[in-house]
């Protein structure tokens, strides 16, 4: 069955994008990108005489087929999809024809898949910047396309930008030249000739460095960062290497880093060739890796195989997060393995909570009909996709007849987009033996029903003891019980750990203020720069109403934009009404600088925008 995509007007079951060439001038002065892009569409049935592309908030200036020029129209602009870019075609297309569609355009200075720095709101305070962030639905704010996961193309892209500064691209880099129209700007090449998704296209421009950490990966980052971020990523390769002998050969040749500025509005992005970070992975000591793991996993599920269609988003994160886990149980050990297994449950756990268990967008597979993509991402198809994983891991023979189905899966639907169904088929024909286990599943609950799974898979506790014994002794405590916690208490705990000790606290009621300053007396988590801790903590002290913590919270919310930190940390000071003020003017000052989808999502968190 041919699933619609409901979030594009695209409709590529009449023609099919096969590759695109990308020309483009960055201008910092406007905010703008201009040049045309190339698309070669092959028809996919005979007699077609019009063709519909995705934008959103472009201005088309001129549309030519096969070289001659044809009539367009931009339709009734959506809330959220954008226009549809209507063209009538100067002949009728037939089945298995191509033809090359030339648009020119210009972006918008509001483009929601772009952020522009001005040159102080860089590190290095010299040179503008500019980056895209394109999944879900945003690829249609930078080029026109057909702007849906189940269309994979090839792209070959020039690029001219001021002459001091690099672009970069998630491609291949293929070389650069003056820019033979202005001797202060050059041109960089692109070539990505493994067919992508238009979500995976990716462009960044700023006066960045790069050093060499592995014999297939640069680090790339402003020069303030570049150092510090080549130290944290050396394990990038080991990584490499464990996913190709789990799940096969890397086949993007490069893999290339890139830490963005604090800003970027995600934990990582996996665009092909170039994975793109946050600086807030940057803890010093190598303990938040695990971003890298999933992101260097996503090469195989998401980026080789895809959801068709964001409401199989599960597809792409589930795996994902099943592929991390277990190249980060290669590394440390499968008692790590669980206990970062135990670390997403809880994360499901909270973000049901803050959901609501009867909130359809906790079910795996969604129903994104009329809503914003971006709206309804949230944690579930991480970690409900990785718990169902698990479950059957343990179900079907352990992890070693696991990893098996997941390689032929791989293997099976590499260069295609699929849905649910697919996949299930596919694990029923691969398991045939065990077709009476696979029968007991209940696939309606694990799918299409919310809250939390009705079954729970079993953790090894090892590690996780420690956290659960310290968290339920601060819980249980009385006043007098605060002079008997120590700075010994946390002495023998990993970062990882006094993640996990957070994070089982904040998943009960709040701590009386006197706790959680006698926490801060003894473990002084205020010292703390791991992001993955001090997020915790903060919102800790938020929720128990400690006014202290305001100021330290609203900083945390304003200066990194990663928005798994900064829209709970705005939350959490909204609903506390000695902050909530403070709260909605910082966001005010401070919103011109965030990403524009965190701004958004922000907005309508503290009900700025309704």
């Amino acid at each position: 069955m041919a699933e619609q995509d409901t979030s594009a007007f695209a409709a590529p079951d009449a023609c099919r994008a096969q590759h695109l060439r990308l020309r483009c001038r960055v201008d910092f002065a406007a905010r703008t990108l201009r040049g045309d892009a190339a698309l070669t569409l092959r028809g996919q049935r005979d007699g077609l005489r019009c063709l519909v592309l995705d934008t959103k908030d472009l201005q088309i200036h001129k549309v030519t087929v096969n070289g001659e020029e044809a009539k367009f129209v931009l339709g009734k602009r959506h809330s959220f999809k954008g226009s549809p870019l209507e063209i009538t075609l100067p002949f009728e297309l037939r089945r298995g024809q191509d033809i090359i569609v030339e648009v020119t355009f210009e972006t918008s200075p509001k483009s929601s898949a772009l952020q522009w720095f001005t040159p102080e709101q860089t590190s290095g305070k010299k040179h503008p910047f500019l980056f895209s962030q394109c999944q879900a639905a945003h690829c249609r704010a930078l080029l026109p396309c057909q702007d849906t996961p189940s269309v994979k193309m090839t792209y070959y892209a020039e690029v001219s930008v001021p002459k001091e500064l690099v672009a970069l691209m998630s491609a291949k880099r293929d070389g650069e030249m003056p820019d033979p129209e202005d001797v202060n700007r050059k041109i960089y090449r692109f070539s990505q000739k493994v067919p992508i998704p238009s979500y995976l296209i990716a462009l960044v421009v700023g006066a960045l460095e790069s050093r060499k950490i592995g014999p297939r990966t640069l680090v790339w980052a402003e020069k303030e960062l570049v150092d510090k971020s080549a130290y944290e990523f050396t394990e990038t390769e080991d990584m490499l290497k464990i996913a190709e002998d789990l799940v096969g050969p890397y086949v993007w040749e490069q893999y290339d880093l890139l830490v963005l500025p604090p800003s970027f509005p995600y934990g990582g992005m996996e665009n092909p060739c170039l994975t793109f970070v946050t600086p807030t992975l940057l803890a010093g000591d190598k303990s938040l890796s695990n971003v890298i793991a999933h992101e260097i996993s996503h090469s195989w599920t998401g980026n080789l195989v895809t959801n068709k269609t964001w409401d199989h988003f599960w597809l792409n994160e589930g795996h994902t997060v099943y592929l991390e886990r277990r190249i980060g149980g290669r590394l440390f050990g499968e008692q790590f393995r669980h206990f970062q297994a135990l670390g997403g449950w809880r994360e499901l756990q909270n973000t049901i909570n803050t959901l609501g268990e009867k909130n359809p967008f906790t079910n795996l597979v969604l129903d994104l009909n009329e809503v914003d993509t971006d709206v309804a991402y949230s944690s579930v198809p991480y970690e409900k996709g990785f718990a169902l994983l698990f479950y059957l891991e343990q179900l079907l023979g352990g992890p070693d007849v696991f990893i098996g189905f997941l390689k032929a899966y791989i293997q099976q639907f590499a260069y295609k987009s699929i849905v649910t169904e697919d996949w299930k088929n596919f694990l029923y024909s691969y398991f045939k033996d065990k077709v009476d286990i696979l029968d007991k599943v209940d696939w309606n609950a694990w799918m299409n029903t919310p809250g939390m799974p009705s079954v729970k898979p079993k953790y090894d506790m090892t590690l996780s003891n420690a956290c659960v014994a310290l968290s339920q002794k601060w819980i249980k405590a009385t006043e007098s019980d605060l002079r008997s916690f120590s700075s010994a208490d946390v002495k023998e705990l990993s970062s990882h750990q006094l993640i996990e000790f957070l994070a089982l606290l904040l998943l009960e009621a709040p701590l009386p203020v006197s706790h959680v300053k006698r926490m801060q007396e003894v473990y002084n988590f205020n010292a703390v720069n791991n992001s993955e801790i001090r997020f915790r903590w903060l919102r800790l002290c938020i929720q128990a109403k400690w006014e202290e913590a305001i100021p330290l919270a609203l900083k945390m919310a304003t200066e990194q934009g990663r928005m798994k930190f900064t829209r709970p940390l705005f939350r959490d000071l909204y609903n506390f009404d000695k902050s909530r003020d403070q709260a909605v003017t910082t966001f005010q000052q401070h919103r011109t600088c965030m990403y524009p989808v965190t701004s958004m999502l922000v907005g309508k968190d503290l009900k700025v925008d309704q």
